[in-house]
């Protein structure tokens, strides 16, 4: 597979769960994260090929922070191997400077 990546992705032992802004729903949770995207582990697939509006929450505020808003575009989206969980990819494609700040300081604790 063609990585393309610019930056590399760190698996996170922190426990970040996605939630669409507009529905409020969670998708899933964050396994590796980036200051350029994250996969996503999730119970139900994710359309390769979208735009979301999401929120990454974690479970333990890191230094003050709970969650980062952001917009993300699904770039991939694969089942699971066992048939019951998706895989996606995402790439940050919308980020406040103060939203990036946050997100640094997560990036900071993996």
């Amino acid at each position: 597979m063609d990585d393309r990546r610019q930056r590399s992705r760190h698996h996170t032992e922190l426990q970040l769960e996605v939630f669409d802004c507009n529905n409020g729903q969670c998708l899933g949770r964050v396994v590796d994260l980036s200051a350029d995207g994250f996969m996503l582990f999730s119970e139900t697939p994710v359309s390769a090929d979208s735009v979301w509006d999401l929120r990454l929450v974690s479970a333990q505020p890191v230094d003050g922070i709970s969650e980062v808003h952001l917009g993300a575009d699904c770039l991939w989206s694969r089942p699971g191997a066992d048939g019951q969980h998706c895989w996606s990819g995402f790439h940050i494609i919308d980020l406040a400077d103060d939203q990036s700040a946050a997100l640094d300081v997560l990036l900071q604790h993996l």
